[in-house]
């Protein structure tokens, strides 16, 4: 056998032994590699303490956890089987779900109503008081956007009547609100918090989901739910039900523990001081909901996203495969 292919004989016996490996693992419901996706904010808030005992070597399952600025990001890594696990916007789990014909699923939700209209202008107290106003909020097509073009119709706002700039990234929303407090920003969590930190003349002038919830007695906003990838579902079942369990205690965890969560917080680089993080958590709506009361709370939101704009959850509505509700916690 020439050194070439004794090289090659070695290199395919140590991709299946590491295969053997990982197939053991799985079989046994322990030590599988589990790559989790976050974006920065309320989503990896919830991960905070599942993320240290992970450090700590805690945890039945491996961790590695990927924390991103962009939900483009996520997509892109869950896609390319980068990712097993990603905790993205409701909306955007649906357009992922037809992208990837089935290819994923949605095992909870993972955080409801977190924005807020935040401004030093008193004159804002409901919808239509926007009118004849600019409002600055996040990039068209993001969950804020959806949220408020569908408040401002509701309410007989047309777009007519009110100007919409938007920014990339909701730290551009909140420097613009830091130098002028009679502006109106649409922000989600903890960015309100950290915008109304660097003014002291501005305030929360609306929360959105009360607004959300005056108008739909069927249905819940929901901003942010965790998905897991078809492939790595099939073949690792116990691990992700694992997670599950992870999961909710780490989201209970900081609900219950607000001062020790934001320190986490702090230490994750999510929010930069912990003092700011602690004002944020209990507006965060941080939460971990599952089997029926997610799929029930999900499709309704997603339905109303779908009846005034299809393009919002990809073109049309997510089968019953897309919600996986009979997982063992």
């Amino acid at each position: 056998m020439t050194m070439k292919k004794r090289w090659i004989s070695i290199a395919a016996a140590a991709v299946l032994a590491f295969s053997a490996m990982t197939a053991a693992a799985a079989e046994n419901g322990e030590g599988v590699m589990v790559r989790v996706g976050s974006l920065k904010g309320p989503t990896s808030m919830g991960l905070v303490s599942l993320m240290e005992d992970d450090e700590n070597g805690e945890t039945d399952n491996d961790y590695e956890f990927t924390m991103v600025t962009a939900a483009d990001e996520l997509l892109a890594q869950m896609i390319g089987g980068k990712l097993d696990i990603a905790l993205i916007p409701a909306n955007v789990a649906s357009v992922l779900y037809k992208k990837t014909d089935a290819g994923i699923h949605v095992i909870d939700i993972n955080t409801l109503g977190v924005v807020y209209a935040i401004s030093g202008d008193d004159t804002i107290k409901s919808i239509p008081d926007l009118k004849g106003k600019t409002v600055y909020l996040t990039g068209k097509g993001t969950t804020p956007d959806y949220v408020l073009q569908y408040l401002l119709k509701e309410n007989g706002v047309s777009l007519d009547e009110v100007t919409l700039e938007y920014k990339s990234e909701a730290t551009e929303v909140a420097a613009i609100l830091a130098s002028d407090s009679d502006a109106i920003g649409i922000l989600p969590q903890p960015f309100a918090t950290v915008a109304m930190s660097k003014n002291e003349n501005l305030k929360s002038v609306m929360d959105l989901t009360q607004e959300w919830d005056k108008l739909n007695k069927d249905s819940r906003l929901v901003t942010g739910v965790t998905v897991v990838r078809d492939e790595f579902w099939n073949e690792n079942q116990d691990a992700v039900e694992e997670f599950l369990d992870d999961h909710e205690e780490s989201s209970e965890f900081i609900n219950e523990n607000v001062e020790e969560g934001a320190r986490l917080t702090e230490k994750r680089g999510i929010i930069e001081k912990a003092a700011i993080a602690q004002k944020a958590i209990p507006y965060c709506n941080i939460t971990c909901i599952t089997g029926e009361e997610m799929k029930e709370a999900l499709s309704g939101y997603l339905q109303v996203l779908y009846e005034m704009a299809p393009e919002s959850v990809g073109g049309e509505l997510p089968d019953d495969g897309f919600y996986l509700t009979d997982l063992e916690e």
